[in-house]
């Protein structure tokens, strides 16, 4: 198995499990924008790709619309949200570990950056990480090819070669691919194994018992 030096985490669906916050949040900003959903609805969607590309894909609003509606999502989860997460059983031990072996740590998040600090520094999290870097609150840097791309940046002294992003989507697959970094698939999160069998990560992880064996 192949050493790596550093790794970068997304946050949601791989560190935390954000579900019931997202949903809280989301609904919240629905019903602010007088938009119907059905009850039934688990807004499971939401996890992963950038706030304001969901409330366009899934609720066909114009981007004016979708920034009004990440407005309200933030007014709910900041507020309350942030309290409705929980980390995932192992995956403290598991960064613990990885700082003792002097692998270098970062969050490499869609999520706003002062949510994920806030978010990790909650749950005494935020110390094992050399940085923790999110989409900007103007909407900008969203994308996780960017979020990735902006570490490699401003750290020069990473090799790609020695570097590999974990996540639970698609999106942590592609933006690894983009830059040239090895990729885990964690299962425990919100993807999918068919979602997985297309981006083609480098492992895939069922468990984090298993991405500790990728890891160390």
């Amino acid at each position: 198995m192949k050493q790596y030096s550093v790794a970068l985490f997304d946050l949601d669906g791989t560190i935390i499990d954000p579900l019931i916050g997202i949903v809280n949040s989301v609904k919240y900003a629905l019903d602010c924008m007088k938009i119907e959903y059905s009850k039934t609805e688990t807004f499971e969607k939401f996890i992963g790709p950038p706030l304001d590309q969901s409330f366009q894909n899934f609720y066909s609003l114009s981007e004016s619309e979708a920034r009004e509606a990440v407005e309200f999502y933030r007014v709910y989860y900041k507020k309350s949200g942030i309290e409705e997460n929980h980390p995932y059983q192992g995956i403290k031990e598991l960064i613990h570990d990885l700082g003792e072996q002097n692998i270098l740590l970062f969050i490499a998040t869609s999520k706003p950056t002062p949510f994920a600090i806030d978010i990790l520094k909650h749950y005494k999290l935020d110390k094992y990480f050399e940085e923790i870097v999110g989409a900007n609150l103007d909407l900008t840097r969203t994308a996780k090819k960017e979020i990735i791309g902006y570490i490699l940046t401003k750290y020069p002294n990473i090799n790609p070669n020695n570097c590999v992003m974990i996540g639970d989507r698609s999106f942590d697959i592609i933006g690894a691919q983009v830059n040239q970094l090895d990729s885990i698939g964690v299962l425990y999160g919100y993807g999918s194994i068919e979602e997985f069998r297309e981006a083609n990560p480098t492992y895939i992880a069922e468990t984090i018992p298993d991405l500790r064996k990728i890891l160390l």
